[in-house]
């Protein structure tokens, strides 16, 4: 934004609340930062794994976006927590993190379109994938992006490389 103000999109608030949604999608199940990141990314691009239509444009090399999106989802999070709407809990294989009492009143008082979208799409990743262990969604989560990897490689004109 040009007056100075910050830009509220890939900012704690929006990723705060997208998780938010998340983690009220999957009550009362807690989870890690790590599958957290594959659940935001499955929850704005969930056209990409067969779900209903995107929140967000497909976008080429878009592979790229778990790595920025970590650290975004943390300051999501901490922003969450500061307003008790997420809790965080020590597990045996670190913390995990789940929606706090307020969580569902909170998002409930939100009426964009945007956030009904976002809310239905965060039923499904959890309706979708809650089931699965980590290493099952890990590989569901990388055979998409190597989907993705292919799809946006240039067109090569002639034999491979390799043939010459």
């Amino acid at each position: 934004m040009t007056d100075g103000m910050p830009s509220p999109f890939n900012s704690a608030l929006e990723t705060g609340v997208r998780t938010l949604a998340i983690l009220i999608a999957c009550y009362p199940r807690a989870h890690d930062l790590g599958r957290l990141v594959q659940y935001d990314y499955l929850t704005v691009h969930s056209a990409d794994a067969d779900g209903p239509p995107s929140l967000h444009p497909p976008l080429p090399l878009r592979s790229g976006e778990l790595l920025v999106r970590r650290g975004l989802i943390e300051s999501g999070l901490r922003l969450m927590m500061s307003r008790s709407l997420v809790r965080q809990k020590l597990d045996v294989q670190g913390f995990i993190y789940s929606a706090d009492d307020a969580a569902a009143s909170f998002l409930d008082n939100m009426k964009a379109p945007y956030i009904a979208a976002l809310r239905d799409r965060a039923a499904w990743v959890a309706a979708t994938f809650d089931s699965l262990s980590a290493d099952e969604l890990d590989s569901m989560v990388r055979r998409l992006f190597e989907s993705w990897t292919i799809e946006f490689q240039p067109v090569q004109s002639g034999p491979p490389a390799e043939l010459l």
